[in-house]
């Protein structure tokens, strides 16, 4: 075991058996200190995440949209995950794509077929995608994988645009891979680890190289000691008690940040969902219900509130909706889990796909459903092209002046999709949305710089961002 090992189980379940009924007092004062948005100590957040009663939990919602406002302003960043391979050498019990499911059919895309894929969503009017993979060295290798990222990036559409962000999802890799993943344009690496749990990592993980717990924990370490930047966490909610993966994601945030002053950029919150083939996503362990879901969401936001919070379309749509209220800042849009998944309309796609997706609705339904409900559907790439990343990021989100950033952008990126893609109503939905939004940029030069770039796009300019 490595000896600054981060995870404390113990003390979590300590903390957890604590706080298991928190005091009204305790926790209008928990919620006091999260709105001044320099996060919470561990023990505070046991004592949220131990709520139960109604009138605290509704203050524990407004408290974490208030802090999601505070930071990032009044927006929801959408991308589109592209799988480019479904072989895989694990054996996780909770996905399709694990080594023994022998219904599963499997495909490697070649360089023509994530073109195709890439240009599909592109029509879509996305500009960021997260790029994926099973892990499977002689199938489809990690330098085959560099040659994919290169390849998403040469395709424009029918309207001249690009992808301007690729983020990635694949296997933890090695210090030298890590170096040469450095060497191309990638934006986010993220790795989920499932659970922290370790007892039950290695249940849910009985064979293939993903059996061992320590070399994926401490993935990000590697990847920020090799040139990364910016690194994504998350956890399967299911697999382990719900509450103890919120108080572990915090423990691995904060060893990041103390130890390289960088917090993680992102944090995803999947539930599990059924999967061909896949014992635990058909008899989910722990499952986490509707109520505790959107808990653990706002309890995340308020004690990491710098840290972006991904929502993906393994949720329903009216779940979605719910907890965009709660903290979320990214959200996936129009998605496919299956490799070819654009392109081919599949009438098995369970036969292709890693887990069942239960919002199936269009990008374009999704954006217009955003606008509808307030929020500004954002494609901004900015802080990533102006390499404001790393520890300059957080210098930026943490006190919350990141927003002078974000909200400019969205209306920008936002404008471009009207422009281009948008049907009539979207189109008039977003002009109004776009006007209302200005008045929240405080400052004065920086909006009126908005309203020219929102200008110049109209007369056929694209790609202003701040």
């Amino acid at each position: 075991m490595n000896q600054d090992y981060f995870i404390d189980e113990k003390l979590i379940h300590k903390l957890l058996e604590e706080k298991i009924n928190p005091k009204k007092k305790e926790i209008d004062k928990i919620l006091t200190k999260a709105l001044l948005l320099k996060g919470l100590e561990l023990k505070e957040i046991a004592a949220l995440i131990n709520i139960s009663d109604k009138t605290p939990l509704e203050k524990l919602f407004k408290t974490a949209l208030k802090i999601k406002k505070l930071i990032y302003g009044n927006r929801l960043v959408l991308f589109a995950p592209l799988y480019t391979s479904n072989y895989c050498s694990n054996n996780c019990l909770y996905c399709g794509f694990r080594r023994d499911n022998k219904d599963m059919k499997r495909k490697c895309l070649t360089l023509e077929e994530i073109k195709e894929e890439v240009r599909i969503i592109l029509e879509q009017g996305h500009k960021r995608i997260l790029m994926l993979m099973g892990e499977h060295v002689s199938e489809c290798s990690f330098d085959y994988f560099l040659k994919t990222i290169e390849a998403a990036y040469s395709v424009e559409d029918s309207k001249g645009s690009s992808i301007r962000r690729i983020n990635v999802e694949i296997a933890p890799l090695t210090k030298e891979e890590f170096q040469k993943l450095n060497k191309v344009k990638i934006g986010t690496y993220t790795v989920f680890q499932e659970t922290y749990h370790q007892e039950t990592y290695e249940k849910m993980h009985p064979s293939g190289k993903k059996y061992d717990y320590f070399w994926r924990l401490y993935v990000m370490d590697r990847a920020l000691e090799n040139g990364l930047n910016d690194v994504g966490i998350g956890a399967l909610f299911g697999l382990y008690d719900y509450r103890f993966e919120v108080l572990a994601l915090i423990q691995h945030a904060k060893h990041l940040d103390d130890k390289y002053s960088i917090g993680p950029h992102t944090i995803s919150i999947p539930r599990i969902e059924c999967a061909q083939n896949a014992p635990c996503a058909m008899n989910i362990p722990n499952p986490v219900s509707d109520k505790d879901f959107k808990k653990l969401v706002a309890v995340l936001r308020c004690a990491v509130p710098y840290t972006g919070m991904i929502l993906s379309t393994r949720e329903p749509s009216e779940m979605r909706k719910q907890v965009f209220n709660l903290g979320v800042s990214q959200i996936s849009a129009g998605s496919k889990t299956n490799p070819g998944g654009y392109k081919e309309s599949l009438i098995n796609p369970e036969d292709e796909e890693q887990f069942l997706l239960n919002d199936t609705r269009s990008t374009g339904e999704i954006i217009k459903s955003v606008i509808q409900q307030g929020f500004v559907p954002s494609f901004c790439t900015g802080c990533y092209r102006l390499k404001r990343v790393g520890k300059d990021f957080m210098d930026l989100a943490k006190p919350g002046l990141i927003k002078l950033h974000c909200l400019p952008n969205a209306l920008t990126t936002l404008k471009e999709y009207l422009v281009d893609y948008a049907d009539k109503e979207t189109k008039q939905e977003g002009e109004d949305i776009i006007k209302k939004e200005l008045i929240n940029i405080s400052d004065e030069k920086r909006r009126e710089k908005t309203v020219e770039y929102l200008n110049r796009i109209e007369n056929g300019e694209r790609d202003l961002y701040f």
